[in-house]
């Protein structure tokens, strides 16, 4: 059995601010052995119930939060940037599961540390018309890919936002928000438990491949400045919906490769801190 964990760290246990998850932060290094810990409890749940193949993708910010050696061994680690396919680099049709750990809420929801890949410069996101975050979107992108989200960690709003979007999914609360910046934390040890139960429990069974369709999406993006939806426009394929709003229309995954790519058009326009 083959899983592929993706590793955000806004929902990762104990951690409730900026300092707490960027680099640099007076509590970043304490942060990013913490973001080790949760991973590392998926993958002894994996492990239990019998994965043979681990792959895990560090999915946050620089995306070499994670260091290998705190990595249990079992897993593979997918380290740095740029990548391709971003927070889900590396996924595969030959996976059977995708875990998400230490994922956060969209934009706009109360939610710790909650956003939209690039703090305040993205407002809104919606695929084919509903409104998604990160979770979403990796959820809809990896169902393109053949293979089934199983389990998602974070904090209780982001377990709201997986369930609402696919109800099948296991989710572990592993701090309750308070507000964007504070939160209610489970004990570290029984947030663990409870990620390496859940794993191991969703995965006894095989999980099923959702049904591939490769109709074309639209995906549709708000951003803060209107540089940068003007800046989009010389995409072939990107059409305007008003001065801050770009669309696209293709088959996912393509279209979440390509969501990248105006990631880094965006990147390159703006200098804003991710949390403010």
């Amino acid at each position: 059995m083959r899983i592929y964990i993706s590793a955000d760290m806004e929902g990762v246990t104990g951690l409730v601010d900026a300092d707490d998850v960027q680099p640099g932060g007076r509590d970043y290094e304490r942060g990013r052995l913490m973001m080790a810990e949760d991973v590392n409890a998926a993958i002894r749940g994996a492990v239990a119930a019998g994965a043979t193949d681990i792959t895990v993708n560090d999915a946050h910010g620089p995306m070499r939060n994670l260091l290998p050696e705190a990595l249990h061994p079992a897993a593979r680690l997918i380290r740095g940037k740029p990548k391709q396919m971003g927070m889900l680099e590396g996924l595969t049709p030959e996976h059977d599961a995708v875990i998400c750990v230490g994922y956060h809420s969209r934009a706009g929801a109360l939610g710790v540390l909650s956003h939209s890949f690039m703090g305040h410069e993205i407002e809104d996101i919606w695929l084919d018309g509903r409104p998604v975050g990160e979770i979403g979107l990796a959820h809809a992108t990896a169902a393109a890919v053949g293979v089934p989200v199983t389990v998602l960690t974070g904090d209780d709003c982001a377990c709201t936002e997986m369930t609402e979007w696919d109800a099948s999914v296991t989710t572990v609360a592993v701090k309750y928000a308070r507000d964007r910046f504070a939160a209610e934390l489970r004990p570290a040890d029984e947030a663990r438990a409870a990620i390496e139960q859940a794993v191991a429990a969703s995965l006894c069974a095989p999980p099923k491949a959702p049904v591939v369709d490769a109709a074309p999406s639209t995906l549709t993006v708000r951003w803060q400045s209107a540089s940068v939806a003007s800046m989009l426009l010389g995409i072939p394929g990107v059409t305007s919906a008003d001065a801050r709003t770009v669309q696209a229309q293709g088959p996912l995954p393509g279209l979440y490769r390509l969501f990248g790519v105006w990631m880094r058009v965006a990147a390159s326009l703006t200098n804003q801190p991710p949390y403010c």
